[in-house]
């Protein structure tokens, strides 16, 4: 009897720590979404500007750093860079 409401236990921990991971995910990709077309997720003004940029090589992510001048709303992000061929070393 144990046994079972302990896998019960432990599959419903994993399915809430699951949850909540795909749930911040979502929630980056829509802010960044918003930062892409230059809208502040936080105040919406059309006040966000890209701070600092630190790449990862030729086929590495990028690391983009954004900050709002209107409310100072600061946020980082991942990001493919793109591959030599493709013309990901450019900046």
């Amino acid at each position: 009897m144990y046994e079972i409401l302990n896998i019960i236990f432990t599959l419903t921990v994993v399915g809430g720590l699951l949850w909540a991971y795909v749930t911040y995910l979502s929630d980056k990709g829509d802010k960044l979404k918003e930062i892409d077309s230059g809208i502040c997720p936080k105040c919406k003004q059309p006040t966000i500007e890209l701070k600092n940029r630190k790449g990862g090589g030729c086929s590495g992510t990028r690391m983009d750093e954004y900050l709002c001048t209107n409310c100072g709303y600061t946020d980082s992000f991942h990001v493919d860079g793109g591959s030599c061929g493709s013309g990901g070393c450019r900046i």
